[in-house]
């Protein structure tokens, strides 16, 4: 599976938590894997071009690549390359230096390394339809609402919640903000008349 420009937030969060499952062995970043994907169980971090200078090959931009494998307690970073660029050195070195630190610190307190535990969130739904039996969780009732009115006031206000929570990374809280949104839309259809699967692909009432 490839992460790249075109993949949204939640689609890439998606592709993420399949990743972590099992359900595919090999995930390919397009300049996307420096920062920001919390994956426990990678083990491996594989660095095509690792000799090509540039911002996506510095010092800087190598150590958070080889990071993404830290947290796997067999976790390892190969780095393909024909020569040994400045960069590569210095990343090599830094990484050498922060393992040392980390080891004495170990030893000085005995404390034994464990692996990051993780839970894997709930199966979402990208395409509009279910991926497990389990129906999704919805904080809001219709009964909640005065009007249809209210119910598009606060539409909006949780739609503004998930925006908020996709920009800081709060890739969880955005899909539960979403899936709190599609349930209130449904029961507005529902109410209206309207088939809810026609309104929810984007379509208007006839």
């Amino acid at each position: 599976r490839y992460l790249h420009s075109d993949i949204t937030t939640l689609e890439r969060m998606e592709i993420i938590r399949d990743l972590r499952l099992g359900q595919f062995d090999v995930l390919v970043g397009i300049n996307l894997l420096r920062e920001g994907l919390d994956i426990p169980e990678v083990s491996l971090v594989a660095i095509l071009d690792a000799d090509k200078e540039g911002f996506l090959r510095s010092a800087r931009s190598l150590i958070q690549t080889c990071g993404r494998a830290a947290r796997n307690l067999n976790g390892a970073v190969i780095l393909y390359a024909d020569s040994v660029t400045p960069s590569m050195r210095q990343a090599m070195e830094e990484t050498a230096r922060r393992r040392a630190i980390q080891e004495a610190h170990n030893v000085r307190n005995g404390i034994t390394p464990e692996g990051i535990h993780k839970a894997v969130t709930e199966t979402f739904d990208f395409s509009g339809e279910p991926r497990s039996a389990a129906a999704p969780q919805v904080a809001e009732t219709p009964e909640a609402f005065t009007s249809p009115q209210e119910m598009e006031a606060q539409i909006r206000s949780l739609e503004r919640e998930m925006r908020a929570a996709a920009q800081e990374l709060d890739f969880e809280r955005a899909v539960e903000l979403r899936d709190r949104v599609k349930a209130l839309r449904r029961f507005l259809v529902l109410d209206a008349g309207v088939d809810p699967a026609y309104e929810l692909n984007g379509h208007e009432q006839p």
